[in-house]
């Protein structure tokens, strides 16, 4: 059985010398999606139609046809985006009945001009809100890094990551709101891609939060993040490639760097000192601005508010068919006002120019994805208490850039035989070029000492 545990790039390079067949690639992962580690991945699978785009690539490239990156080959879409002629349940069951879409979300539509293989719709936190990736109606992809306990595999786009880390799709597309394409790339061991949240349309993907709300991918290399980004967006980023020495790398000292674990911690010095002694200049700078969070966010939250106004008829119809602890987060936009919003909005675009005065001159902010390793998964099942200090544990330091309106990434950092820990790389609104030719020279100076 075929497991992809290569890049878009080895792949196509593979095909290109005849070694497999887009066909055989799709029909590995099909069938690998059917054993007991792939278990709650997926919400709903496209065999015919998978198989049906991988047979039409592979007879287009006999033809001689020079065909795009992901032609043919197999990709995930959350449970979040339309596709014709069903509903968007968005991990929920409360949306059962609800009109059908009558169209292909852009992002979708984009996949498959591209010549995806669409596998399947991954599962995810209902309504995308959790960094967690519990879903109690469908079940919870395991994290599939460790073999011992059954840990969380990061939400909202749970199944997403776990498809990617699995081998089941070169490419996950989920979405990021505080950090649901980041904390299962962390948690997971593979890459996630933050765009800026205007490079690709939103159209279609059912709304949490639409200040923040980013659609994006996890994939296996930074090199195809890029490749990926540039069909979701329909623009490829003039990507320069730039050696790593010189490099000016921001560390934080506020709040980012508190209360790490024991691995997370040794990975990030570790990360720290492979980075330094390749040349890169790592300045530690105060970024106070982070302490303020709270109070720009307050009250309420942005996104339990903008949640609210989108789920309220819902939750006001059947709310004991919701998650409740994703319930209980909606509802703290209930009671705000019309004008306490607005005043958010106006604290959020001060604090955003604060915080760019203070990181300007430099190539990217540098800190831990998480500040743990994935926690287990019994244990947030059982306890609320223990659920909400994760979940606020998972999404803090990944939120800091959804509110500052900036693009990141999440790199592996851990070393073989370590469980997973996430190397955060971030910069301001549409920086998104610059900060990817960052992230391809960390992701070679880390991946020759791994």
């Amino acid at each position: 059985m075929i497991h992809i545990h290569e890049t878009i790039e080895q792949l196509n390079q593979r095909l290109m010398r005849g070694e497999t067949t887009r066909e055989a690639l799709v029909a590995g992962a099909l069938e690998a999606a059917g054993l007991p580690a792939a278990k709650s991945v997926f919400t709903k699978m496209y065999p015919e139609a998978a198989l049906a785009a991988a047979r039409a690539a592979d007879a287009s490239h006999k033809a001689g046809v020079r065909l795009p990156a992901l032609a043919g080959l197999p990709v995930s879409i959350k449970d979040l985006y339309g596709v014709a002629g069903e509903t968007t349940m968005a991990g929920s069951v409360v949306c059962q009945g609800e009109p059908a879409q009558t169209h292909d979300a852009p992002v979708v539509a984009r996949l498959r001009s591209a010549g995806s293989a669409i596998v399947g719709k991954t599962n995810m936190t209902e309504f995308a809100f959790s960094g967690i990736g519990i879903n109690p109606h469908y079940g919870t992809p395991v994290n599939p890094t460790d073999q011992t306990v059954a840990r969380v595999p990061g939400g909202s786009s749970s199944g997403a990551g776990v498809s990617v880390a699995l081998g089941l799709s070169v490419a996950g597309l989920g979405s990021d709101t505080g950090g649901s394409i980041r904390i299962p790339a962390a948690l997971c061991g593979i890459v996630g891609f933050k765009s800026t949240q205007n490079r690709v349309p939103l159209e279609g993907a059912l709304e949490l939060s639409r200040a923040l709300d980013t659609v994006c991918a996890m994939t296996r290399s930074v090199q195809d993040c890029i490749t990926v980004d540039a069909v979701l967006s329909g623009a490829l980023l003039p990507v320069r490639r730039r050696p790593i020495a010189g490099m000016r790398l921001a560390v934080p000292q506020t709040m980012v760097l508190d209360g790490l674990d024991h691995t997370v911690a040794q990975a990030f010095d570790r990360s720290l000192s492979i980075l330094s002694n390749a040349g890169a200049q790592i300045i530690e700078i105060p970024l106070t601005e982070f302490a303020d969070i709270p109070k720009v966010n307050s009250p309420g939250g942005l996104s339990p508010i903008e949640a609210y106004a989108v789920h309220h008829e819902r939750l006001a119809r059947a709310q004991a068919q919701f998650d409740q602890r994703v319930a209980a987060r909606v509802m703290l936009g209930a009671p705000i006002t019309a004008q306490q919003y607005i005043a958010l909005l106006d604290k959020r675009r001060a604090w955003i120019a604060s915080v760019e005065r203070a990181i300007e001159g430099f190539d990217a902010l540098m800190c831990p994805t998480v500040p743990t390793v994935a926690p287990e998964l019994e244990k947030l099942i059982a306890s609320d208490d223990a659920f909400f200090k994760a979940n606020g544990q998972m999404l803090r330091n990944t939120f800091t850039i959804n509110l500052l309106d900036g693009c990141s990434y999440s790199l592996p950092c851990h070393r073989e035989g370590e469980l997973p820990v996430g190397l955060m790389l971030s910069s301001v609104h549409g920086d998104d070029a610059r900060l990817s030719a960052v992230a391809l020279a960390v992701e070679d100076a880390l991946s020759a000492h791994r």
